[in-house]
């Protein structure tokens, strides 16, 4: 009963800090022309940041390994981040790029591997391997399609900013092996 307790006060806090986090943008709208969110932004933003925390609790809810926990919480912070970029700029030129939508595969295949895994440590590392590469194809399809030259990005750009996600994909994938055999 008391576990129960505590999950829903998470809950709350959960809820709390993102409707903390989306004051930010709501805030700074009133002060400068930069920031210009609609109400599909925040409900988009909202239900990111929610969704994301609260997966969070539900898989590390009954983990006693710290290191699992930051596993999942850096697969998580990975992919929410992925989103989020994907959706406010675009990785490959613009948000309005097509090509960027296959970024939403990189998302399901960590999904789909998840749920075969079962969240177990040994199945999470290859998932995020599974994740690294389905982010180092879609840059490939990019820049043999030349896909990214309209609009435009440079040969480097997206190098880099999928180097970085991969990078961040590898780490995840690292740490869910540390916890996976050193516990």
């Amino acid at each position: 009963m008391n576990g129960n307790r505590n999950f829903y006060q998470s809950i709350g806090l959960l809820a709390l800090t993102t409707g903390v986090l989306l004051m930010i943008p709501l805030i700074a709208m009133q002060f400068t022309k930069e920031v210009v969110w609609t109400l599909s932004d925040f409900v988009i933003a909202g239900t990111l940041l929610f969704g994301t925390g609260l997966t969070y609790k539900l898989i590390t809810r009954k983990s006693n390994k710290p290191t699992y926990s930051i596993a999942v919480g850096f697969a998580l912070f990975t992919g929410l981040f992925l989103i989020w970029v994907n959706i406010a700029v675009g990785i490959i030129g613009s948000e309005d790029n097509p090509i960027n939508l296959l970024y939403f595969g990189v998302i399901f295949v960590g999904i789909v591997g998840a749920f075969m895994a079962r969240f177990q440590s040994k199945g999470m590392t290859l998932a995020m391997y599974a994740m690294a590469i389905a982010q180092a194809l879609i840059a490939t399809i990019a820049l043999i399609g030349g896909f990214y030259q309209s609009p435009p990005s440079t040969a480097f750009h997206i190098i880099a900013v999928n180097g970085f996600f991969i990078t961040l994909f590898v780490v995840s994938a690292l740490l869910f092996r540390y916890t996976a055999y050193r516990g």
